[in-house]
C-alpha cells in the first residue's frame, strides 16, 4: 500500500494527528545559536536588509496570528516559535507558499522550532522586543505541573528582560483558571502593569489576538468564552 505524502512543506495541514501540546522538559534537541549575535536572521528573512525581530509569537500553533500580524504591522519583524517540529514544518511551508504567491508580502514573518522555556536567551537581547504573544498555552491542570506553565514568576523575569519599556505581553486562553493564574503572576510582578480595556479598544494587535489564530477560531466555533489579558512592561522603579 503506497504511503501518503506528507504535505506540510506545501503549507497544507498535515494528514496525521498532532498532539495539542508538548512536554517542555522532554530531552528534545533543537539547534539554536550560542548567543543572540550568532544568529543569522537573513536566512529567515532574506528579503529584509537588516532584520531585527520585535514581535514574538510563543507557541504559535499553525501560524494564523503571526501571519496576520505581519500583514497588519508591515514594518515589524515577526517570529513564530513552536516546540512541535511537525507544526513548525507546516508553518514554514505555509509562509514559503505565501511568499511564492505574493513575493512583495510575508517577507517579515518566519517560524523556527524552539523550546521557549529554555532557549529564548539564545535569540534575544535586552529590550529587543516590543510585543510578545502567548495564546492558548498548555494549561497543565495538575498542581504538580504548574511549574511547566509558560507564564511563571521565573519566566516573567526573562520576558521583562527581552521586552523594552512600553512593550506589551498579550495572553489569551479559554481556560478561566489558567487565565486567573497568568493574571495573578503578572499583577504580582513589579515590571508589568495591566492595560486597561479602554486602551485595548484601540489596539490593532489585540483585535488580532481575539480573532486571527486557528485556536481562537476553534473556540469561537465551539461557542466557548475567551479570556484575554494584556500587560505593559514598565520601567524598573528601582
Amino acid at each position: 500500500m503506497p504511503k501518503k505524502k506528507n504535505k506540510n512543506k506545501d503549507g497544507k495541514k498535515p494528514f496525521h494527528r498532532l498532539h495539542a501540546h508538548a512536554n517542555p522538559l522532554a530531552d528534545k534537541f533543537f539547534e539554536y545559536p550560542a548567543r543572540p549575535d550568532a544568529m543569522d536572521w537573513k536566512k529567515l528573512y532574506p528579503a529584509l536588509p537588516n532584520p531585527s525581530v520585535d514581535f514574538v509569537d510563543i507557541g504559535c500553533g499553525f501560524g494564523g496570528l503571526s501571519i496576520a500580524l505581519c500583514q497588519e504591522f508591515s514594518t515589524s519583524v515577526v517570529l513564530a516559535m513552536e516546540i512541535r517540529d511537525k507544526v513548525v514544518d507546516f508553518v514554514q511551508g505555509r509562509i514559503a507558499k505565501l511568499r511564492e504567491e505574493q513575493p512583495d508580502k510575508y517577507q517579515n514573518v518566519a517560524c523556527i522550532p524552539c523550546n521557549c522555556m529554555k532557549n529564548l536567551p539564545n535569540y534575544f537581547i535586552k529590550a529587543q522586543l516590543s510585543k510578545m504573544f502567548i495564546l492558548f498555552p498548555d494549561p497543565h491542570f495538575k498542581h504538580s505541573k504548574h511549574r511547566l506553565r509558560i507564564i511563571t514568576p521565573t519566566l516573567l523575569a526573562e520576558y521583562a528582560y527581552f521586552l523594552r519599556p512600553g512593550g506589551l505581553l498579550y495572553t489569551c486562553t479559554d481556560v478561566e483558571e489558567l487565565h486567573q493564574w497568568m493574571v495573578k503572576c503578572l499583577e504580582e510582578h513589579p515590571l508589568f502593569r495591566r492595560v486597561s480595556e479602554e486602551k485595548l479598544a484601540e489596539d490593532r494587535a489585540f483585535q488580532l489576538v481575539l480573532s486571527a489564530s486557528e485556536e481562537c477560531k476553534k473556540v469561537d466555533r465551539n461557542g466557548k468564552p475567551k479570556y484575554p489579558a494584556v500587560f505593559e512592561r514598565i520601567t524598573d522603579p528601582n
